[in-house]
Parts: C-alpha cells; structure tokens; sequence
C-alpha cells in the first residue's frame, strides 16, 4: 500500500465495542478514518454454563474470553469485508484497548481482557505478528521498509514522545489515557495545531481517562492521570427518562441526541446535578474511584497527580441523577434535558481544569485536547470554547491551545502503532515540545547512554 500505514483500533468499552481502521500518510504524518464497526457491547452473547465470567461492563454486563473473542473477531470480520480490505493483505498492525474497569479489583487485572481481545483478533485471521512491536525492519512488509527508523533507534516504551508513569498500575485503564494522548497529537498532523508537549488530555467515554505531559525533551514525563466516570452522567440522566432501557440505556440510544439543542435550562438544574458530582484528587486509602480501579502508592511513586470524577462514592449516585432527569423531563421537555447535558458536561471539564490548575499542573503552553463521546457531541465543543475559562478569568482558548477530536483512541491505535514500529516523520515530527525540532538525534543519543550504562 505504498507509503500508507493501515491500523485497526479494536476497543471494547462499557458501552459500545468497536473497530475502527485508519491508514497513515507515512509522508506527512496525516491520519485517515476508512471505515468503523460500532455495536452495543450489551448486546454480547451471555456466559454459558461452562463459561467464566472474568469481568463486568458499569452497568453489570458480564464478559467471558469466549464471548468477548466472538464479538471482536465478528465485528472485526465485518468492518473489513464492508471496507473492501483483506485482513491478511492490507493490514499492517492492531491495536487493542479496554475501557471495561468497573468489574475488575487491580487495576493489573486488564490484562485478562486485553487477552480476550487478542483471542478475537486471532480468531479473525489476524497474524500475531501484527499485534507486537517489530524488533528489525527485516521483521516488517518490504514496503514499509523505508519508511523505518529501526536501524536507529528501537521502541522504548514512549508513545508520540511521551513517557508512562514508571509504575504502570496507576489507574486500571492507562492505556486508553496513552492512546487518547497519542491520537490528539496525530489527529493535529491535519490542523495547524502543533500539538505536541506540555499537553492535558481528556477521553470523555462511558468512564474517564487521560493524561497531563510535562516538557521533558526527548520525553516528557506522564505528571497527571485521570479516572473515573464520564459519559455514565448523561447516561444516568436519560435513564431516568423512560425513553431508554432502565438498566442498561445511555444517552446514545436517544435518536438524534448528538445533535445541538436550543432549549431553555434553569441554572438550578445544573447545580442539582453537580452537587451530586465529585471532581477531586484521588487520596492515599482509595483503591476505587469512579468505579475504576486505582492504585495511589503507585502515582506516588511515579510522581503522577491522580485526578477523578465520580458521582457519590464510586457512582452510589447515579440513581439520584436518573430522579433528577426524570423530574427535568417532567417539569420541561426532553430537548432541555439534552441541552443540559452539555451544559453539565461543560462544567466537568471546567473543574478538571480548574483541578489540574490548583494542583500545578497546567504550564504556560499546555494544550489541552478533548475526545470521546460526552464532550464531542451537541453543543459541548462549541461552549468548551467559548466558557472555558483559566483562574484569572480569561478564556483558554485565548492563550492555549484547544483540540476537540471524534475518535481520538483510534487515532491513537494509528500512532501507538508507528511508534512502536518506529515510523517517525522527521520532517513533521509528532513527538517533541511545541515549536521544538524532531527528537531522533536526542532519542539515539539517550538509548546509546542506556545501553552503554545498563
């Protein structure tokens, strides 16, 4: 395929699994969405009798390698053949994710999911080759050769310049706070963004992740990660409704709900809902946040900040925000309710940054990105912009850098992919500090070092 790199990014979250395939312009580092499977991750098989349920989506779907390997290896199965792409030909790497934590008590334990998802791809007719990182170009098809670095230098763990925390057990779904960082840098390669360290990223799915760079050079260092809930808010609000199922609905089963709303919505409302809605540092005694399993010895240790949301004491108070969308939808009409929920969101991000701010955390030229369901959809990127807001009271987008991306973890996948495969564009670097020049000659050197003082 030429100077094109093909990915599939396989993601099962807590409420839609998905594969979606991107190709990379090895040339320009710019990104392109082929197609994408989406499918509810409720509507997986149940366990048989002879089946062990190893893990729980939030609102207690129960997953088994057997049927988490059926769903990804059908959906996977399905995307291709309606794509037109032959999985053995044209695809040169997979990617796998999970944002599947709330039925898992270490955050360690993602593991057996990860598997599961590798049982799926498999199982689809991907090659294993396809899911490790190369070790010599000799190891990649003779097309991509050339665009490799790997006589060069190896991969050493960072990801579009980025270091994981030392201790990768901080928070249970790190590699999805990894990807989404990653994906926001690769999905500015078609912008005038230089998106690249000091960043603050958010993934706003079913639960939250994500990330806060410093401006280490050749690396910058993870010094903030974030846990806990996101989109289960909104969905707990339309649950209340009777518009979607009453256990397992969310706010994408409503028609149309990611549409912009034009409805009135009483200030009143709003603070009902965030006096429900805990947004803080994640202390030393929590071993769950969110949901989420964390672990804060291990932040410590890493000299990680952990930051999280959550509603109650680990979502105990979900229930009292599906009362107050029943009573909003009661006393106005289901279109407030929806222009509410971008404003509820709105005011999360707000105090996440206002978090990260109080914590030291945001420097002068931090970006901050955005992705993922519950911040990308209706009004939300439109009033991010316009409200957010630093703590003298000027706009950020004034001063900062803000990024809004649809599917920045399949994005993600596509640069994960190329920089453990070593696939760099020196011309248009991904990795370094903004306005900086590519790391190549700075990353050689480091790994010279290392290896010269194992």
């Amino acid at each position: 395929m030429g100077p094109y790199y093909t990915v599939a990014s396989v993601e099962l979250g807590n409420t839609t699994t998905k594969c979606i395939i991107v190709t990379t312009n090895l040339e320009t580092a710019e990104i392109f969405e082929i197609d994408k499977e989406v499918r509810m991750t409720r509507d997986v098989r149940p366990p048989t009798r002879d089946e062990t349920v190893f893990g729980r989506t939030l609102v207690g779907v129960e997953l088994t390698q057997e049927s988490v390997t059926e769903l990804v290896s059908d959906i996977l199965r399905t995307v291709f053949a309606r794509a037109r792409l032959d999985i053995e030909r044209d695809l040169h790497f997979v990617v796998r994710s999970t944002g599947v934590t709330a039925g898992f008590s270490e955050p360690e334990e993602v593991g057996a999911i990860v598997k599961a998802l590798a049982a799926g791809c498999l199982h689809a007719g991907v090659a294993p080759r396809k899911m490790t990182a190369s070790l010599s170009s000799e190891n990649l098809p003779p097309s991509l050769r050339d665009f490799t670095w790997l006589h060069k230098v190896y991969f050493d763990g960072a990801v579009a310049s980025s270091l994981p925390p030392s201790n990768a057990e901080v928070v249970a779904n790190e590699m999805e706070g990894e990807l989404v960082t990653a994906g926001l840098k690769g999905a500015a390669k078609s912008t005038d963004v230089d998106f690249r360290n000091p960043v603050m990223t958010l993934d706003f799915g079913t639960t939250l992740a994500g990330r806060i760079t410093d401006r280490g050079h050749p690396y910058a260092k993870t010094i903030g990660s974030f846990a806990g809930l996101a989109g289960a808010i909104p969905d707990a609000l339309v649950r209340g409704t009777g518009e979607v199922d009453e256990k397992t609905g969310s706010l994408i089963d409503l028609r149309n709900s990611a549409r912009p709303r034009q409805a009135e919505v009483d200030d009143i409302w709003i603070d009902d809902v965030h006096r429900n809605i805990r947004v803080e540092r994640i202390t030393k005694g929590t071993t769950r946040f969110g949901t989420v399993p964390v672990n804060v010895r291990a932040a410590e240790e890493s000299e990680v900040t952990l930051m999280g949301v959550d509603a109650g004491e680990n979502g105990s108070a979900l229930k009292e925000l599906e009362r107050i969308g029943r009573s909003i939808v009661e006393e106005s009409t289901l279109n407030a309710l929806l222009a509410l929920v971008d404003k509820v969101q709105v005011r999360v991000v707000q105090r996440l940054l206002d978090l990260a701010l109080s914590e030291g955390l945001v420097l002068e030229d931090t970006s901050l990105g955005l992705t993922g369901r519950a911040v990308t959809t209706g009004n939300k990127p439109k009033l991010i912009n316009s409200q957010l807001l630093l703590e003298n009271g000027a706009r950020w987008s004034e001063s900062h850098q803000l990024l809004i991306v649809e599917d920045g973890l399949a994005m993600g996948a596509a640069v994960a992919a190329r920089c453990m495969n070593s696939m760099g564009t020196i011309h248009n670097p991904m990795g370094g500090i903004k306005g900086g020049k590519c790391v190549m000659g700075a990353r050689m050197k480091l790994q010279r070092s290392r290896d010269a003082n194992p």
